[in-house]
């Protein structure tokens, strides 16, 4: 076994701050590994939006009343945090989505289609989660865009040998900053600048970046930014999309309806200003005030110990499991540790990761397992699924020594 790290953060006492590590789960402790897939949320989160539904409960941007005031004064405050906490120079380009997912579906039908059409092309790469690919597909069948990848190569990495010769002719460039399956962080602003020199703007996803590293849209380069809240500590059914703020103006708006109107006659509406535009009906309300308590709590923590966490306990795991189980256990992704989140993908002795995840259950270790909406990679690594287990800021080297019994226990229930 490798020796415990020395990290920002304690997990042990980072979980306190988390109400299900506390709650019973058939007397075994919660061995939470699949945070790339959600974040357990901690109780600042909880209490402030129970605090909002039972104190200032309201719609927003409609009433002149007291509690109407607060709720959008709330909610307004939530966007600014978002921005602060991406760098955006505005709350006017952060634009509340559902999650990231509809995020880059906006920006696919408002900017795409008004923007891209045959002879056009999108670069995309191998490593795309569906959420950023099938937008673009779907694009493909309505205007007849092309779309190309980068490839990736055996080691884990984009190839970009063929980078110049790819962006000729294309109009954007939609690339994950971190992958959800290999925990690659590929070189975004280095793309990002050579996208830009080819006359395309960059859409960056960042749903698996944005809850462990800092973030700032300008270090990246992008022009637009997606991110989720629910890998980040806030609640499910809000997420963001930030825009640079020239192009949301000229945008169409994305969906019809409530707030996103700044005056409707029987012939036509003109539409409110940014970046309601695109916030069509009654927002998510509590889940922006949600996403704001998450953002104060990491912010408590300090991303950069966020993120000296996540590769202490990434290096700690890679370590622990090699030394181990050897080849027995093999993890998809770079070698690097500084390269990679903490993702790990992996296959052990062959065992099905459906039936692995589910002996692991059985020890309290949670991890996922599947094609991790990420088809078409899985196809590149000629697997039809891995198991996965990703780590965040309330997990320890407890946690990865859990995981490790636990294979050796799946081990013996499968004989092999």
């Amino acid at each position: 076994m490798s020796p415990p790290v020395a990290t920002g953060l304690d997990g042990r006492a980072v979980r306190r701050d988390f109400p299900i590590f506390s709650a019973d789960h058939g007397g075994r402790p919660l061995v939470y590994l699949d945070s790339a897939a959600s974040s357990q949320k901690p109780l600042a989160v909880l209490e402030a939006m129970d605090r909002y539904y039972a104190t200032t409960h309201a719609n927003v941007h409609r009433g002149v009343y007291a509690i109407a005031e607060e709720a959008t004064a709330e909610f307004e405050a939530a966007r600014a945090a978002v921005a602060r906490f991406i760098g955006a120079p505005s709350p006017r380009g952060v634009v509340f989505t559902k999650n990231a997912t509809e995020a880059v579906n906006l920006v696919a039908h408002s900017w795409a289609r008004a923007n891209l059409g045959p002879g056009h092309a999108v670069l995309l790469s191998e490593i795309e989660h569906h959420a950023n690919l099938v937008p673009w597909l779907m694009l493909r069948e309505r205007t007849g865009v092309e779309l190309r990848f980068l490839p990736l190569g055996d080691d884990g990495y984009l190839v970009l040998d063929d980078l110049e010769r790819l962006l000729d002719g294309v109009g954007l460039v939609a690339l994950t900053a971190m992958s959800n399956v290999l925990g690659v962080i590929p070189p975004v602003r280095r793309i990002a600048d050579a996208a830009h020199s080819a006359g395309a703007l960059v859409l960056v996803d960042g749903a698996q970046y944005v809850p462990h590293l800092t973030t700032r849209v300008a270090e990246l380069g992008c022009d637009f930014l997606v991110f989720s809240g629910h890998k980040m500590c806030g609640p499910t059914g809000i997420g963001a999309l930030w825009g640079r703020e020239d192009l949301l103006e000229a945008m169409p708006p994305f969906l019809g309806g409530g707030e996103m109107i700044r005056d409707v006659r029987l012939d036509g509406f003109l539409p409110n200003e940014l970046p309601w535009k695109f916030e069509a009906g009654t927002p998510p309300i509590a889940e922006a005030i949600g996403l704001s308590a998450a953002i104060s709590y990491l912010d408590g923590l300090g991303m950069e110990a966020v993120r000296d966490h996540e590769l202490a306990l990434t290096g700690y795991a890679l370590r622990t499991l090699k030394e181990r189980h050897g080849d027995d256990f093999t993890v998809h992704g770079p070698a690097a540790l500084e390269e990679r989140g903490g993702v790990l993908s992996f296959d052990y002795k062959g065992i099905h990761p459906h039936d692995l995840s589910q002996v692991l259950d059985q020890s309290g270790v949670c991890v996922r397992a599947g094609h991790h909406c990420a088809k078409p990679l899985m196809r590149r690594l000629g697997v039809a699924a891995t198991a996965r287990a990703s780590f965040y800021v309330y997990n320890d080297e407890d946690d990865v020594d859990a995981l490790s019994e636990a294979l050796v226990s799946a081990s013996d229930l499968f004989s092999v």
